[in-house]
């Protein structure tokens, strides 16, 4: 059996939309993430999986590369073939960029040894040494969404960097790259180090979304809170408040806290949006329904009455 592209682990086609691809993500995170699955380590698996073929498809380059077989699923490189088909078709003035000129490959492979072991025969090198630039170093990290949206300073460990301190702007979103510079490869011949590059996945959150720079949440509240008002703690990213539910609020009404949303890049903040829900006891209470139909006897309404979906 072949192994699993990235379009299969996601269930998507290959020709897929960056949005197709972005919704069937966080269908598939909202089944699979581990804080909403009580520790199921199959579905902590294929959490993994998911996020892994998002974090390529998402991105328009890798994605491009891997169509191409130009990386493999995880995004590493794969061999390349036909080095010297490659050489010998360039432009025999653009084939290296080394200073000075050599006769052969076999000059230019023994001259970097050379260079490599400090100089030639008697410690003395026959050419300049080549300063190169360290390669950059790319790694994938999960963040939660507050701190995605608060930010937040965390301690980690990536391979080939060890431990670092990484602070998380406020605000950042799902796919955002954190440029760590000068932590990637060491220059060779006292060239400058690479960079590291840390792409964020932003993990569901069991109560709030965001949409653009205003958060969402819905708001369970009884029935009779829907009919009387009540004044209701509710979280807000980082806290508790209490919120002021009207009398005679429908399931459905929309609640509005500004400035508790995510920054919007200009020192402010968008807004939390609250959907009131209303919801009725688990169990039957013959009392409510008996009040509700003597209620319904005298004072029937239509709640659909100008509906768009009414005949």
């Amino acid at each position: 059996m072949s192994e699993k592209t990235p379009y299969d682990v996601l269930g998507v086609a290959k020709t897929a939309t960056e949005a197709e691809i972005k919704k069937a993500y966080r269908k598939l995170a909202k089944e699979l993430h581990p804080d909403l699955t009580g520790g199921d380590a199959a579905k902590a698996e294929r959490f993994k999986a998911v996020s892994a073929a998002y974090d390529l498809l998402r991105d328009a380059e890798k994605r491009r590369r891997y169509d191409a077989g130009e990386i493999d699923a995880s995004g590493q490189e794969k061999p390349q073939r036909q080095y010297y088909r490659s050489y010998a078709e360039a432009d025999p003035s653009q084939r290296y960029d080394f200073e000075g000129n050599f006769d052969d490959l076999g000059d230019i492979f023994s001259r970097a040894f050379r260079q490599q072991q400090g100089g030639g025969a008697g410690g003395s090198a026959r050419g300049p040494r080549m300063q190169m630039r360290g390669a950059d170093l790319q790694f994938h990290m999960e963040v939660s969404f507050l701190d995605a949206l608060l930010g937040a300073k965390k301690t980690v460990s990536f391979p080939e960097m060890g431990r670092v301190e990484l602070t998380i702007p406020s605000g950042v979103e799902d796919g955002q790259t954190l440029r760590l510079p000068g932590k990637g490869q060491p220059g060779v011949n006292g060239g400058p180090a690479g960079d590291a590059y840390v792409r964020l996945s932003v993990t569901p959150d069991p109560v709030f979304t965001r949409e653009g720079e205003d958060v969402l949440m819905d708001l369970p509240i009884s029935i009779d809170e829907a009919v009387l008002g009540a004044s209701v703690e509710v979280p807000i990213p980082g806290g508790r408040v209490k919120l002021k539910v009207p009398a005679n609020s429908s399931s459905g009404r929309v609640m509005r806290l500004r400035g508790k949303g995510a920054p919007t890049g200009q020192g402010g903040h968008g807004d939390l949006k609250i959907t009131l829900k209303i919801v009725l006891p688990e169990v039957e209470d013959p009392t409510l329904a008996e009040a509700v139909k003597a209620w319904r006897a005298k004072n029937f309404y239509d709640p659909r009455a100008g509906w768009k979906g009414a005949r």
